[in-house]
């Protein structure tokens, strides 16, 4: 007996020890294991949706990871009772740990032979997973995994109430993939599964809805519907153990067929090709050093509400406009892009192509050469820097032979009909686009200057300075020309062209990104000047098509070889550039529908008018008369018919600084002298812009991408070296 007693004791003393042990080692685990304020919470973030200006929805950005957050109120009481009864049927009844569930699942872990720890995780254990464990950790399910679960989940519960607890963990939770895109949360996964807000789900959809975390791959009812339905099942009867349904109610859930659709709203996008450019904006603004290629976690998972400034009445007016002109087969491609010339606000982008055709966008990514819509650069330089009057200066309108211009020997400058207009003003020159007198006036205001002025007024691309330039030889964007005349059309002020007028972001908080205060670029008096030039275009010159019958103005382009056709014109309100072209950049329009040679004024204008006419939605009030107006003089430049006598008043003690035309050879005072000189920043050509010598090709502008021809061309008219100037 005293051996037994002895003996005994020892086992109970061991058994003592021994547990005392396992409760300070567990305590020490516990210890050493973080705190719940010292993790962040791993969220999978949220996708972010992008709306038309009208709140219309045009889709969800593009992520791997879909989750929508639904507050506590719209989530259906069903759906919450579902999640309860199959996942932790005691959770209102116990704290963060079920020690009833606790001591069952370690009986059974205990019969079963050892292994991982099974069952007894609450919806906060499996919330602390969700949010804080690292996958690691969790993968391993042993009983360190355990111990650091229960300590966070306590944690988790002293820090919030079970409502808080339960809306997490259906905001949370992953539901399942389909097609590479898991759904984190009900909200996403009502939409994935069968196409609807989780509010509109009836008990047979969200019991399967609530059966899915457990196992989301071998219960995604897309790959295995059978024994999705058996999980649903499954569910039902655990809604009535818990008391939250009829057994009745159950059984016609369970007769239902599973009710599952494809969503759709996840993929596809309305207006696409706007849709492309609005993340390429705010890739640029979230995540401006990352390449444009690489994901941007805060756009991508950012749950952003991004709001555009597209007008989907003015995108349905375009292509209608496009298709009354260049709607048959085998026609050329269109874009037009008009913006709110107060804002910089971008209305309408729309293309003749369709997404699925190509998606490389006309309006944005073709660089094409613009003709004479370019010589408005000229225009505004003579107006702006030389306080030059385009009524009151004049040049000689003449063929200029190739020697003309001495430092290109070949370049060749001519109208279009090879007729001549003899001395004509600047304002006439515009307005029947006459090349040889903006070819002249190029080079007495400086190319480097009328560059200058393009980069001001909006052009992006890079400008060659050459010769060549001011007739348009230059490869350039639809979007790039809109920006551009809207800095006219403003008043002189330019505002850089946006597609987002605001970002509000999960937490409410928003930024505006449409309210630019822009840059003043010429003064009201000047860009007034300008537009009364412009509208002379359209009511007896070159655009003649684009009258509206309202007051408007604008420039019409072509290239050489009738490749690329443009007219950009603007209201008080709207400006609009509109491009017709072939995707192959060596095609000519010779002949689109019986309308002739592809002038701007015979293919783009029309297009405007057609547009215009209803974009304008009624208005069709002038232009604000100027608070100061402009009072210009004639230029006196050494190739103009006012000017080129050493007793020619000179320019160079203006508001406009001491640079090439200060205090060089164009004069210091009063009177001015003939340059001798060359004409100071021109470069030499590179091969294929016109003026090269003879023989040389293009290297064609920037083209669309692989299995597109590239965009643009040389410019240069049959013979080599010849600018061929299209004047319409």
């Amino acid at each position: 007996m005293r051996v037994f007693v002895l003996t005994a004791s020892v086992c109970v003393a061991t058994i003592a020890l021994g547990a005392l042990g396992i409760v300070g080692w567990v305590s020490s685990l516990a210890a050493s294991a973080p705190n719940l304020a010292q993790l962040k919470p791993q969220t999978p973030g949220q996708v972010s949706q992008v709306f038309a200006s009208d709140g219309t929805s045009l889709g969800y950005i593009h992520s791997d990871v879909l989750r929508t957050y639904v507050p506590a109120a719209q989530i259906p009481t069903v759906l919450k009772q579902a999640t309860v009864a199959i996942e932790d049927r005691r959770f209102y009844q116990h704290g963060a740990l079920d020690y009833q569930g606790i001591v069952r699942a370690a009986t059974k872990d205990l019969l079963g032979g050892g292994g991982s720890l099974q069952g007894a995780s609450t919806l906060t254990m499996q919330l602390v997973d969700n949010l804080y464990l690292p996958t690691k950790l969790k993968a391993s399910h042993n009983l360190k995994y355990k111990i650091i679960q229960a300590k966070l989940a306590e944690q988790l519960w002293s820090a919030h109430d079970k409502s808080w607890i339960l809306t997490s963990y259906l905001n949370d939770v992953p539901y399942g993939t389909v097609n590479g895109q898991t759904a984190y949360g009900a909200g996403a996964a009502a939409e994935m599964f069968f196409n609807e807000p989780v509010s509109h789900l009836d008990l047979a959809q969200v019991a399967l809805l609530a059966g899915l975390p457990q196992a989301p791959s071998a219960y995604n009812p897309f790959n295995a519907p059978q024994v999705a339905r058996r999980r649903r099942q499954v569910v039902l009867q655990a809604m009535v153990k818990s008391h939250y349904i009829s057994q009745a109610q159950a059984d016609a859930a369970d007769a239902s067929r599973l009710q599952v659709h494809r969503n759709r709203s996840y993929s596809v996008r309305r207006e696409q090709y706007f849709f492309d450019y609005v993340q390429q904006e705010l890739h640029a603004r979230f995540c401006p050093r990352q390449p444009v290629t690489s994901p941007c976690p805060a756009v991508d998972q950012g749950g952003l509400k991004v709001y555009t400034t597209i007008d989907l009445t003015k995108q349905l007016q375009a292509r209608q406009a496009i298709l009354n002109n260049e709607g048959q087969p085998g026609d050329p491609a269109v874009a037009v892009v008009t913006i709110d010339p107060s804002t910089g606000h971008i209305l309408a982008m729309a293309t003749s192509s369709s997404y699925d055709q190509t998606s490389f966008d006309y309006a944005t990514q073709s660089h094409r050469q613009t003709g004479s819509a370019f010589k408005v650069f000229a225009l505004m330089t003579l107006i702006h820097d030389y306080h030059g009057d385009p009524n009151q200066t004049y040049y000689d309108s003449h063929e200029l032979l190739p020697g003309w211009l001495p430092e290109y020997p070949t370049y060749h400058v001519q109208t279009a009909e090879k007729g001549y207009l003899g001395t004509v003003s600047v304002t006439k020159a515009t307005t029947l686009s006459d090349n040889t007198v903006f070819a002249q006036l190029g080079q007495d205001l400086g190319m480097e200057k009328v560059s200058a002025t393009a980069h001001a007024m909006g052009i992006t691309s890079t400008l060659s300075g050459l010769p060549s330039e001011v007739l348009g030889a230059v490869a350039v964007s639809p979007l790039e020309m809109a920006d551009a005349y809207a800095t006219v059309a403003s008043g002189g002020v330019h505002h850089a062209p946006t597609a987002i007028s605001r970002v509000v972001f999960p937490n409410g908080s928003r930024q505006e990104l449409g309210a630019s205060p822009g840059k003043r670029v010429f003064t009201d008096g000047e860009a007034y000047a300008g537009t009364q030039v412009l509208k002379t275009v359209i009511q007896s010159g070159t655009g003649t098509a684009a009258n509206i019958q309202c007051p408007a103005a604008g420039k019409t382009g072509t290239t050489s070889n009738y490749t690329d056709a443009y007219f950009d014109g603007y209201t008080p309100h709207l400006t609009t550039a509109v491009w017709v072209g072939y995707p192959n950049a060596t095609t000519s329009m010779n002949d689109v529908n019986g309308l002739g040679p592809g002038f701007g004024g015979t293919l783009s204008a029309p297009i405007w008018h057609d547009y215009m006419a209803q974009a304008r939605d009624g208005y069709c009030g002038d232009f604000a008369k100027p608070a100061v107006p402009f009072n210009g003089k004639p230029f006196f430049g050494h190739l103009a018919a006012t000017g080129g006598s050493s007793t020619s008043p000179g320019y160079g003690s203006s508001s406009y600084g001491s640079g090439s035309y200060g205090s060089g050879s164009y004069g210091t005072g009063a009177a001015g002298t003939s340059p001798t000189t060359p004409v100071p920043g021109l470069l030499p050509s590179p091969s294929g812009i016109p003026g090269n010598p003879p023989g040389t090709t293009a290297p064609g502008a920037t083209g669309p991408g692989p299995g597109v021809p590239p965009a643009g061309g040389n410019g240069a008219a049959p013979g080599g070296g010849r600018t061929g100037g299209r004047r319409h």
